[in-house]
């Protein structure tokens, strides 16, 4: 269903209606944005994955003092 998404001539077309949408001025400051925002996603989940890991090395501590 997905195999032909993102041939050269869509992604062309998309950037051109981008371009009409937006304008030359703001593609740029679009394009920075979005880019802001999928690093900042991603520093939160590698934030959280680490939290994540820290919570179970303690709960392996505590389980194995217990025992």
């Amino acid at each position: 269903m997905l195999e032909g998404l993102f041939q050269p001539m869509h992604l062309l077309v998309i950037f051109g209606i981008a371009l009409l949408i937006f304008g030359p001025k703001k593609l740029p400051d679009l394009g920075k944005g979005i880019g802001e925002g999928i690093r900042g996603f991603r520093s939160a989940m590698k934030e959280e994955e680490q939290n994540t890991a820290i919570a179970t090395s303690v709960a392996d501590v505590q389980a194995s003092d217990k025992e």
